[in-house]
């Protein structure tokens, strides 16, 4: 993934490269005024629609109010009324009837005590029905109050009224069918009623049998079914099982469905103290949530925003075309205004051409004062000074030349001295001077060495040699107690180092190294070579007696000191102490070529060796590729 995004990010940074500047500053100008008046833009409208939100909230929450007042004083009619009805003593006598009441006593009680109970209660018209279910057998039923308690038996919410053991019981039911069976009625009723219910134990705390209230849902929830209302909201009612109550010939439910509602009030995981907007067929609305807990149901309050905003997306589309016009016209003014900066450059670009092409004799006609003037001025002087580039180009290789044949002439001269020694070489071996033949052979060789640099930069394998030439003429002078190990694999012998970098190392070995050698000891030194990550390093450690632990700090400093503070150094040192000249002037050669990376560094131990470690890239000869990438072409 990050690597996809990073080739896109490429391609745009080239695509936008190849973009004329001209085109380059008009974008630049739009992204200035587009990107500010985009935020500020979405900043305001947000904010507006919040206020409108929160003012939508507001108004609605305060109706939500309202309809549960009217639910609350309607719970309470309610819960008077089966108050009443259960402390009659008159009615709590005849449903506790040890035996049944003959005819006479029926009608005395028909006429008297159950008219005036039945007058009592239902002088409240909302009050739907009251009924008591008894199971005493002696109690004969009153229609359309007093029934037999085995009709609601199979009822689902029977057994959770006896189990509440005398407190109220709220049902919220839809199509309920009244339990009386009479063929005298004309149907059974039918509609949606909130039901309270409870269980009689009055006045002797026994199971007495079963009240039953109910008011109609309409009634109940006037404003919810109320006909008059506000065409962009509309208040639901769910029940405990999740069956939703709403007036349904309202303009907002013929356009949202209940289900979408209840299916996005469970997606914000069913919480009334947040409202939370959602959006159905291109409508955005706003829901309010209330949990009422008497009940165990929900009743919301749904509000269309569509009609709310309209005047939000005006105002946004307005400010929206005013900006693409101001944008437009900008664009226009640049683009002018550029072509009149960018016709300066343009000369330049030309000018610049006819240089690649190899004029450098003509004018540039920019004589303004401004920053594009000023870079005229520099491209003219640039080319006057260019002009006397190649004319001392032209005397350099005339010089060059004169040097060549000056070369010749050395090389001529070096061809005698060479001859010279050959000819030593084989009278030296006539007369059986073996020692002298070798040494003049490895002196011829070390001269040719040093008199042929061709260039700085030379194999390891060659390096190497000359190494073992000069060690062949000093051990004439140390009686062969000079040993030489060189431990490089055959595959970095093609290493690139720099010429005469390795002789002055070892010479500070044998300088050194020899000094209070006794006769006959000898001194071992060690040239290692081994790669680490892109780097070669080459060790020469030797034997000798070492270096003390100040020397040698104070060595290691001299190598990298400026010039400055090394010369001052160097006046400190007492008489006969090393400079470290020879080390520095190897660090200073390879800090040039290959960086402050790369160079040298001395380690030692009093009594037991001195090793110089020398840091070089890890590159073959030729045309400094890593030896590694070269083998992997192959």
């Amino acid at each position: 993934m990050i690597k996809l995004a990073r080739n896109r990010m490429a391609r745009l940074s080239t695509a936008i490269g190849r973009m004329p500047i001209q085109l380059k500053l008009i974008l630049s100008f739009i992204c200035i005024i587009l990107i500010p008046i985009t935020l500020v833009s979405w900043y305001l409208f947000n904010g507006v629609y919040l206020n409108t939100i929160k003012d939508l909230t507001k108004k609605n929450q305060y109706i939500l109010e309202i309809e549960k007042t009217n639910v609350a004083n309607n719970m309470q009619v309610m819960e008077r009324t089966a108050q009443l009805a259960i402390s009659n003593s008159e009615i709590n006598e005849y449903l506790q009837s040890r035996e049944e009441l003959d005819t006479a006593d029926l009608i005395d009680f028909k006429m008297k005590t159950f008219s005036s109970f039945q007058y009592y209660l239902f002088n409240n018209p909302n009050i739907a029905n009251i009924r008591l279910y008894s199971e005493n057998p002696n109690v004969r039923e009153f229609w359309p109050v007093i029934f037999k308690e085995s009709r609601i038996k199979n009822k689902p919410w029977y057994q959770t009224v006896l189990r509440r053991n005398g407190l109220v019981w709220w049902e919220i039911s839809a199509t309920n069918k009244d339990v009386i069976k009479n063929s005298t009625v004309a149907s059974d009723q039918v509609g949606d009623f909130v039901t309270l219910l409870r269980e009689i134990k009055y006045p002797n705390d026994k199971h007495n049998g079963i009240l039953e209230v109910t008011m109609e849902l309409n009634n109940f929830f006037m404003k919810t079914f109320s006909s008059v209302q506000d065409t962009s909201s509309q208040m639901i009612v769910v029940n405990r099982e999740g069956k939703a109550f709403t007036n349904p010939s309202l303009s907002l439910m013929q356009t949202l469905p209940v289900e979408t509602i209840m299916a996005e009030f469970a997606k914000h995981g069913k919480k009334t103290d947040h409202e939370f907007t959602f959006t159905y067929n291109g409508t955005p609305y706003l829901c309010i949530p209330s949990d009422m807990e008497p009940l165990d149901s929900y009743l919301f309050n749904v509000v269309s925003l569509k009609s709310a905003l309209s005047d939000v997306s005006k105002r946004r589309n307005t400010i929206i075309i005013a900006t693409i016009i101001l944008i437009a016209l900008l664009s226009a003014t640049s683009y002018i205004l550029h072509s009149l900066i960018l016709k300066k450059l343009n000369i330049l670009r030309d000018s610049m051409k006819k240089v690649r092409k190899g004029d450098f004799n003509f004018e540039i006609n920019i004589t303004s004062m401004d920053e594009i003037g000023e870079l005229a001025h520099h491209f003219r002087q640039m080319l006057k000074r260019m002009n006397e580039l190649i004319v001392d180009a032209v005397n350099r290789q005339a010089a060059t030349k004169e040097a060549e044949l000056k070369s010749l002439k050395n090389q001529i001269d070096s061809h005698f001295l060479y001859n010279t020694l050959e000819n030593l070489k084989m009278l030296a071996e006539i007369e059986g001077q073996y020692t002298i033949s070798d040494a003049l052979t490895s002196l011829g060789r070390m001269m040719r060495y040093n008199l042929q640099w061709t260039s700085n930069h030379v194999r390891l394998r060659d390096e190497l040699e000359h190494i073992q030439n000069y060690i062949a003429i000093m051990n004439i002078r140390y009686d062969n107690n000079l040993v030489l190990n060189i431990n490089v694999p055959p595959v970095h012998m093609e290493q690139e180092v720099l010429k005469m970098s390795l002789q002055p190392i070892v010479e500070n070995a044998v300088k050194h190294g020899m000094g209070s050698r006794s006769e006959g000891e000898k001194l071992e030194i060690a040239i290692h070579a081994y790669v680490s990550g892109d780097s070669i390093i080459i060790d020469v450690c030797d034997n000798g007696d070492g270096i003390p632990e100040s020397k040698l700090k104070k060595i290691n400093l001299m190598i990298r000191l400026e010039d400055a503070d090394y010369q001052q150094m160097r006046k400190e040192l007492n008489d006969g102490e090393s400079s470290g000249i020879g080390l520095r002037n190897v660090d200073q050669r390879i800090v040039m070529f290959y960086g402050k990376s790369h160079g040298i560094r001395v380690e030692s131990a009093e009594g037991s060796f001195t090793r110089v470690t020398m840091t070089l890239p890890y590159l073959i000869l030729a045309g400094g590729v890593p030896a590694h990438v070269q083998s992997a072409n192959r």
